[in-house]
């Protein structure tokens, strides 16, 4: 465990989920934040590199509109960053507002360093940043932003931050605001890829089947056994609004974190479309 992940957790046991902004707000302030990894994820870009099918680079604007991501519980903002190098118009979001301001400190140093977040190859315009403090469940937030869906949604420790009862809420959200356009991508790193979904949080467990359950049926709530596992999950017929999963990838290089002591990654990242 990371350290700091225990009082993370001592934190929210018992704790009504509507009190859990708060919490966030008061790790952030007094800087316990065991979930920042110092940078971006690298499966994330060694995705918008390598794979010109999936992520098309926003190359002076598609069709005239420019192109967007989200990174809700952006923290830092390192991924953000990392988006906008790659020219999206990236918005980070995050509930607590002492997360948003370290967010911009983040960026004003990045623009002092222009080795950290290089403009990707093969893009001409660097793309717009834009922080908002605010809740995810709320279009509050895509008022501010200018923005009524995205391009790329990149979710690392975020569905992670949530516990089970709000994420069948997560995934209605998820499909609402990713682009039903053809190259709308969600992308998910998972961690803590095989934790229980039994154990407590956060960082709360996530895995495949969950997932594949949670966005094919959005807002529906999953069955689970006692180990918190869920049957038959390549079963489950997709609606209408469900997402369909595109890619299940073992990242070549990933977080720390995200790596056993022998070697072997954890991490899973999973993309999905409309």
């Amino acid at each position: 465990m990371a350290a700091g992940s225990q009082e993370v957790q001592n934190l929210f046991k018992g704790l009504p989920t509507q009190n859990h902004g708060s919490a966030w707000e008061q790790l952030w302030t007094t800087s316990l934040t065991p979930w920042d990894r110092s940078g971006p994820s690298p499966p994330l870009a060694d995705l918008l590199s390598s794979r010109p099918d999936l992520f098309p680079l926003p190359r002076g604007g598609e069709e005239g509109r420019r192109r967007t991501a989200l990174v809700p519980g952006c923290g830092r903002g390192h991924d953000v960053l990392l988006l906008a190098s790659f020219g999206y118009d990236a918005v980070g979001l995050d509930l607590a507002e002492t997360a948003i301001r370290e967010a911009r400190a983040n960026e004003e140093a990045a623009a002092a360093d222009e080795t950290r977040y290089p403009l990707a190859e093969g893009v001409v315009e660097r793309g717009r940043v834009t922080w908002v403090a605010g809740d995810f469940f709320s279009d509050a937030f895509l008022r501010e932003a200018g923005v009524d869906s995205f391009d790329i949604i990149f979710d690392y420790t975020f569905s992670c931050a949530l516990p089970m009862s709000l994420r069948p809420k997560w995934a209605a959200r998820m499909s609402r605001l990713l682009s039903p356009a053809a190259t709308g991508r969600l992308v998910i790193l998972q961690f803590p890829n095989g934790k229980s979904l039994s154990l407590p949080g956060p960082p709360w467990g996530v895995n495949s089947d969950m997932y594949l359950a949670l966005l094919s049926r959005p807002g529906e709530e999953i069955p689970c056994d006692d180990d918190g596992n869920v049957p038959g999950a390549d079963r489950i017929e997709r609606t209408a609004d469900g997402l369909r999963r595109l890619e299940l990838i073992v990242p070549t290089r990933t977080h720390t974190i995200g790596v056993a002591a022998d070697g072997t990654i954890t991490d899973r990242v999973s993309v999905w479309s409309h």
